[in-house]
């Protein structure tokens, strides 16, 4: 890999990372991580080298297909090895979808995803349930590649399920340069969320001490600056700037690796997005198409906003022990969703005594707590012309939801989880609603 496009990256391979602030070393587990100008005529030694006498499958839907996939069926296929290809005409990240990858490639040895989250992801997952090899051509510049999660729908809930990281990932910038705009807009979106989960991730740590680790916020550091100058450049469909965006995607994927967790890239924002993809059709009697970043990012916009806001203020919020409408919970979802909903909240949820903590905690360090955490994000502002420069989605209605169901998405998503964002300190200081009255 060239070093104009690698950097950390071929040092995070190599195992030989240094971390300049502790001088702990670091390195990952895919094998390699391509992101090259062009990738066309070395598939076959990619593949080869990763998967050595192994039969291959080539995984790839109609779409992604005709962008990339063919070409390297044709590649390996042209280089003798042992390959053949299903073009999975319905791919989804389900229980049931991944099984019927499983059984569809049953006499593969290796996997080769070429394509969305959904393709890659259900490649990972089905994997790694029968303990097979695989890797990733990407055919956007999106960070689900390099992760070793998965998102999985299961009973109409969806969650992030560890399992393994692919040998190898290899993005072509030729062919991200040609994925529909919209796709890189939903990457740049998908990864901006770095600095609400920060927040979200760091505040969590800092009022209960759960764990917490920055190493991944070091790597992104780097890029970070630039990834935001870049905005405008990466819509025009610059090669430098669209690089930059794979390198921060490829990181931000890479961060579970040093953390055991997705807290680094998923909180608030993230739980917006998987409610909606949950809930979506139920309210508004269909969903409404758009991929998991481009939620991300709307979703990101209305946290952000909602922290600085919380954070600009020198007074310090007042908890209260934490409600959870159980009712309303049932009525809205059901009686199986809503008790999952319960459970994953009363795992976080304040009583008497921790609301009182809290309370007392913030009159002594308030100023401090908010200093750490202003540190670490970034002005709403600032975002939110970014991702306007970027042809990003800014609001639920450009998503194309209602306006009352992606108030219910963001209002509700503290409850999908037992992790603790910004949205449960608020919800839990009586500011939520009042919030969310301007969401839109």
């Amino acid at each position: 890999m060239s070093p104009r496009f690698g950097g950390v990256i071929d040092e995070l391979i190599a195992g030989q990372w240094v971390d300049p602030r502790t001088g702990d070393k670091y390195g990952i587990p895919i094998e390699a991580i391509e992101i090259a100008p062009s990738l066309v005529g070395q598939e076959a030694a990619l593949v080869a080298a990763r998967h050595p006498g192994k039969r291959i499958t080539v995984v790839h839907d109609p779409f992604t297909r005709k962008a990339l996939g063919a070409r390297v069926y044709e590649a390996l296929k042209s280089a003798g090895l042992p390959v053949c290809e299903l073009v999975w005409e319905t791919p989804r990240c389900s229980t049931e979808g991944v099984a019927e990858l499983s059984e569809k490639t049953r006499d593969a040895q290796a996997l080769i995803a070429v394509g969305s989250g959904t393709v890659s992801d259900s490649a990972k997952y089905a994997t790694f349930l029968d303990k097979r090899e695989y890797s990733v051509f990407a055919t956007s510049p999106m960070n689900a590649y390099t992760t070793p999660t998965a998102s999985v729908s299961t009973g109409g809930m969806k969650t992030s399920v560890t399992c393994h990281s692919a040998k190898g990932v290899f993005f072509d910038l030729e062919v991200l340069a040609r994925c529909p705009q919209r796709l890189v807009a939903a990457a740049f979106a998908d990864v901006v969320c770095r600095t609400t989960a920060q927040v979200d991730w760091l505040l969590s740590h800092l009022l209960f001490g759960t764990a917490y680790k920055d190493v991944p916020y070091t790597l992104l550091q780097a890029d970070e600056d630039r990834l935001i100058a870049q905005a405008g450049a990466i819509k025009a469909g610059d090669k430098d700037a669209l690089a930059t965006l794979t390198r921060v995607s490829a990181i931000m994927g890479l961060s579970t690796s040093f953390t055991g967790t997705t807290h680094v890239g998923s909180m608030a924002e993230h739980m917006s997005s998987h409610t909606i993809d949950m809930f979506a059709k139920a309210h508004d009697g269909k969903h409404p198409g758009t991929s998991h970043g481009e939620q991300v990012g709307v979703a990101t916009l209305t946290v952000s906003r909602l922290q600085n806001a919380i954070l600009r203020n020198a007074n310090p919020p007042k908890v209260e022990p934490t409600v959870i409408p159980e009712s309303r919970l049932k009525a809205t979802y059901g009686d199986e969703m809503a008790a999952t909903m319960i459970a994953a909240t009363k795992a976080k949820a304040l009583d008497a005594a921790g609301a009182s903590r809290l309370n007392a905690l913030f009159a002594e360090r308030w100023e401090a707590i908010r200093a750490t955490l202003l540190a670490v994000t970034r002005p709403f502002e600032e975002l939110d012309a970014a991702m306007a420069k970027a042809g990003c989605q800014r609001t639920g209605k450009e998503l194309g939801l209602s306006e009352g169901f992606y108030r219910q998405a963001v209002r509700d998503a503290r409850f999908i989880r037992d992790r603790y964002s910004i949205l449960d300190l608020a919800d839990d200081a009586g500011l939520l609603e009042p919030y969310i009255a301007t969401v839109h």
